[in-house]
């Protein structure tokens, strides 16, 4: 259930809140912006996550400022967002972007030693997966420095702009270029450090989709 909050306000047409179609755009990205109050004044702090079900995971180092607030209870939204195209019109009025958007309002708690390195390891498949399986695992000593954080979502929204270009009629006709210039994300060449061989995740980021 989305309270006014939540929802979409301007353009409604382009909110979304089926969690299965909001968490497909989550899944896609890498960095949240996690807004927060901070001896009365607004933060927001861009960092990594990972969702598991319906809760997004946070980690950073035990001094952590936005994890310590958020430990507390502080009031919090977060929000995700990437850009899909260049939407360019016949007049610098009429510019716009073709994007995909998450906004979520949830309760934090910490994350306890028991289930800090799952929690770790959900942050690090969202990255790139795969990747827990080839790699070390924290140590003590790391897991220790390490402060984790649970977000659990309560409310959650998508906002999703996929369009062709808005012309005025006055702009219609005149002799301008306008259209959409598609933004892709793609992963090039890895660049190694060592000699050893490729793995497997890094392989499997590499396929033509």
């Amino acid at each position: 259930m989305n309270s006014e909050k939540s929802k979409v306000k301007r353009i409604p047409k382009r909110g979304y809140y089926n969690r299965d179609k909001v968490y497909v755009i989550m899944d896609r990205h890498y960095i949240a912006h996690v807004g927060f109050i901070y001896k009365g004044e607004p933060v927001v702090i861009p960092t990594m996550y990972g969702r598991d079900g319906d809760v997004i995971y946070l980690h950073g180092a035990v001094i952590s400022r936005l994890l310590n607030e958020l430990e507390k209870g502080a009031p919090m939204s977060l929000s995700i967002a990437g850009v899909t195209g260049l939407v360019l019109a016949k007049s610098a009025f009429s510019h716009s972007l073709n994007y995909e958007s998450v906004v979520v309002f949830g309760k934090a708690s910490l994350v306890h030693d028991s289930q800090k390195e799952h929690a770790l390891q959900v942050i690090s498949e969202h990255l790139i997966r795969g990747r827990w399986d080839e790699v070390r695992k924290p140590s003590k000593q790391e897991l220790a420095a390490t402060k984790v954080i649970a977000i659990k979502i309560d409310e959650v929204s998508a906002k999703i702009r996929d369009e062709g270009v808005n012309e005025t009629k006055k702009d219609v006709d005149l002799p301008i270029w306008s259209g959409i210039v598609p933004v892709i994300k793609h992963y090039d060449t890895p660049i190694s450090t060592d000699s050893s061989p490729l793995p497997d995740s890094v392989k499997q980021l590499l396929k033509p989709s």
